[in-house]
């Protein structure tokens, strides 16, 4: 694999570190998702650096960047755009909403109305929004960064199935060590980092890793590991229902791309294992009385990998 790829990852990556004090990891699965195209949901508390990641990846590639604040009185049409009559020429015009950028920014998305929340789902799957009955393609790229504040807080409304399915990867930040936290306040002491940030990619470098991760092979054994561990989600006892074929897909295409940023034309067992928990901790769905549902998810997951056999190796008893 040309290392020229390998190396317009590792500087994007490298500037958003700049102004971005977190997990170095974190930060390569936003542009794995990214190169998928494919969306990424960050759950986390407030505060950890959600929105300046956001920022961050933007400015770094030099893509238009819009910023939406999800809040329970929001309409549709706050997000999608609306038709406005010109009286001038005796026409409608349409004047796009903030969901048409190549990085959005969906800020507290489950501050929002299930009705809201459906605004998102025609462009983060068909890259196109529909408006009073005429059709608008997205940017390329395009892509939906999406932030959500824990369940327990109050004026949450849980993301429907549809929606949490539509998300590539669900990844948090986690609260920075006391290390971290020092460098964090002495990054800002003066002006902060962001407004010092100068792009190092563009576009046109995206849509090139777009197609170029497309082309890293996948071997037959380990497309049926991919799919047997999809399947052993839907026939799990503890589970009410298990990722459907956009799971599949969505490990197919990251394995690739976790490939393809490590220097590699061809994929590895490792590459899938280490993207099982991202990709599908949000598309199991568990009984209502499940205890402590995200660390449940995670143990079964992990019980999962454990049993499903790797190929070329005896599953462990």
């Amino acid at each position: 694999m040309d290392e020229e790829f390998v190396c317009r990852v590792e500087a994007v990556a490298s500037n958003i570190r700049r102004v971005v004090v977190a997990n170095p990891n974190v930060i390569k699965m936003c542009l794995l998702g990214l190169i998928c195209q494919g969306h990424v949901l960050l759950d986390d508390f407030p505060g950890v650096g959600k929105t300046l990641l956001a920022k961050a990846l933007a400015q770094s590639l030099h893509a238009n960047f819009k910023r939406i604040q999800f809040t329970p009185d929001m309409l549709p049409g706050d997000i999608t755009g609306v038709s406005v009559y010109n009286q001038k020429n005796g026409e409608f015009e349409f004047r796009p909403g903030p969901i048409v950028a190549q990085v959005v920014l969906a800020d507290e998305i489950n501050r929002a109305t299930p009705k809201v929340q459906s605004a998102l789902l025609e462009p983060m799957e068909e890259r196109q929004i529909t408006v009073d009955g005429v059709t608008y393609k997205m940017p390329s790229p395009f892509h939906v960064l999406a932030t959500q504040d824990p369940i327990e807080y109050e004026g949450i409304f849980p993301l429907p199935e549809a929606q949490l399915d539509r998300f590539l990867l669900r990844i948090s930040l986690g609260y920075p060590s006391m290390a971290d936290e020092m460098v964090i306040m002495e990054r800002q002491q003066y002006v902060h980092p962001i407004e010092r940030l100068s792009p190092v990619a563009g576009a046109q470098d995206i849509l090139t890793l777009q197609e170029t991760v497309r082309q890293v092979y996948v071997d037959d054994l380990l497309k049926k590991y991919i799919a047997s561990l999809i399947a052993a989600t839907r026939g799990h006892h503890s589970i009410r229902y298990g990722s459907s074929p956009r799971g599949s897909l969505a490990l197919f295409r990251t394995a690739q791309a976790r490939a393809l940023i490590q220097g590699r034309d061809f994929v590895l067992p490792d590459d899938v294992k280490a993207l099982v928990e991202p990709v599908l901790t949000h598309r199991l769905g568990l009984p209502p009385a499940a205890q402590s549902r995200e660390e449940s998810r995670r143990t079964i997951i992990a019980e999962i990998v454990e049993t499903v056999a790797v190929p070329g190796a005896l599953p462990n008893r």
